[in-house]
């Protein structure tokens, strides 16, 4: 058993979630309210490291009105244990979850940086050798009552997650702009599959403009 899992995220037209130099403001206004419109409906919400390292996010519901408990759990897959210790996501705003690989585990139990976690409330699950095990992650997720989780992932989370079957539907923002830039961040990276019969296939349930956005909705197949 596992949660729903709806992957959400913005794109320029040529495909690209941030520049090569990590610029990401993308959404129009309307589209970053959709997004907290899904925060405030999901139970968690799920980003890599890097997105913790390069924004220092809150993932929080704040571009609508919310109350503090309408706030999801943040869940960070932290393979290395690199979450700093005074990062947003570890404040009292909401309950925070970080993943890490079991490899990293005694390093981090000896630090004061975990002392600080475990003073904040902070859960850890370990799993995996190297790197965080998807699968245990979101059995996990559900046995803490979990039932719908928003992902706003990076490129690599997001294939990894799609590549283990993970992901339930796609929400994606497309904005009418072009960036290029053969190191600008994609949708989807990782190891990628090696033909298109391999590729995981999706139907489209909906589809609207919002401002001068594009909102398709894709159901994974």
């Amino acid at each position: 058993m596992r949660p729903y899992v709806i992957l959400n995220a913005a794109m320029t037209l040529d495909g690209k979630i941030a520049t090569a130099t990590g610029s990401s403001n993308i959404s129009g206004e309307e589209d970053l309210k959709r997004v907290h419109e899904i925060r405030k409906d999901c139970d968690a919400i799920m980003v890599g490291i890097g997105t913790v390292l390069a924004d220092d996010p809150r993932l929080t519901v704040h571009k609508i009105n919310a109350n503090p408990e309408d706030n999801p759990v943040r869940v960070v897959v932290d393979s290395k244990c690199r979450t700093p210790a005074n990062a947003r996501i570890t404040n009292s705003d909401a309950k925070t979850i970080i993943a890490c690989a079991n490899e990293y585990k005694d390093e981090l139990i000896k630090t004061d940086k975990y002392e600080t976690f475990k003073q904040r409330g902070v859960k850890f699950l370990w799993s995996g050798d190297e790197r965080v095990d998807l699968t245990s992650l979101m059995s996990y997720l559900h046995e803490e009552g979990i039932e719908k989780l928003m992902l706003e992932g990076g490129s690599t989370l997001n294939f990894s997650m799609i590549k283990s079957g993970l992901i339930d539907e796609i929400n994606i923002c497309i904005a009418p702009m072009v960036v290029g830039g053969a190191n600008a961040k994609t949708f989807f990276d990782g190891e990628g599959f090696d033909t298109m019969d391999e590729s995981v296939k999706l139907e489209l349930v909906d589809s609207f403009t919002l401002g001068k956005d594009l909102i398709l909705k894709y159901k994974v197949l």
